[in-house]
């Protein structure tokens, strides 16, 4: 049986390609506002990011969202994808498996 197809995205801050199912897709919906995609289907320009939280942070800071979806990130907007990123991704969200992170820190 031949393997399927796993589609794949890039990270704008960290630009690491993973599984589309591992990323966080944010859209600029046709009314202009920033917003979280959790089904990766809603209409509008996006962007993925990781599920860690550095990603986040480095994608805020670097305007990486701003140009990925070439828009201006309103203050309530930035807020919202901060508050999305500190409650539904938390300190659990490091727990994604990724080849870079030893998981067994020696020390």
């Amino acid at each position: 049986m031949p393997l399927r197809h796993i589609p794949e995205r890039t990270c704008v801050a960290c630009r690491s390609l993973r599984p589309k199912r591992e990323m966080v897709r944010v859209v600029r919906t046709t009314a202009g506002a920033v917003v979280v995609d959790p089904t990766g289907k809603q209409s509008g320009r996006g962007a993925y990011l990781c599920r860690l939280p550095d990603c986040w942070r480095t994608a805020l800071r670097r305007k990486a969202l701003e140009r990925a979806l070439k828009t201006e990130l309103s203050d309530a907007d930035g807020a919202a994808l901060e508050r999305y990123q500190r409650s539904a991704l938390g300190p659990q969200s490091a727990l994604v498996t990724d080849p870079q992170v030893d998981e067994h820190p020696v020390g």
